[in-house]
């Protein structure tokens, strides 16, 4: 799949011109239209293409598919109740996960430790 960089353009466009230094809308204006040049095509001798054309990277990836209903512990934080959550108070009651038994905050969906979603 072919990506546009637009980070390296951005970056290839501030180092030569010092128009970097104006405001952001003016900026943006000619970045654009700096995109938009006609240069000459790197594949086909004698072709034109626009600028932005020469920015595209071949990348294949796979998508990242975000679950909210499904939570996996990655480890990078161990032993804490309140990791996400902004409410830290703690009931009298308690609030304890169903499978691991883990102390949780009155507010918490799914448990820190072995990720078990919470009723």
């Amino acid at each position: 799949m072919e990506v546009f960089d637009g980070k390296k353009a951005a970056t290839d466009y501030m180092s030569k011109h010092t128009l970097a230094f104006s405001t952001p809308e003016l900026t943006l204006m000619r970045f654009a239209f700096w995109l938009g040049d006609s240069v000459p095509d790197p594949k086909n001798e004698g072709k034109g293409v626009p600028r932005m054309m020469t920015f595209l990277t071949e990348q294949d990836f796979e998508p990242v598919l975000i679950d909210d209903d499904k939570y996996e512990p990655s480890g990078a934080v161990l032993n804490s109740a309140n990791v996400g959550n902004a409410y830290s108070e703690v009931k009298p009651d308690g609030k304890f996960c169903s499978e691991c038994g883990t102390t949780l905050s009155a507010t918490a969906k799914f448990c820190p430790e072995c990720g078990t979603t919470q009723e």
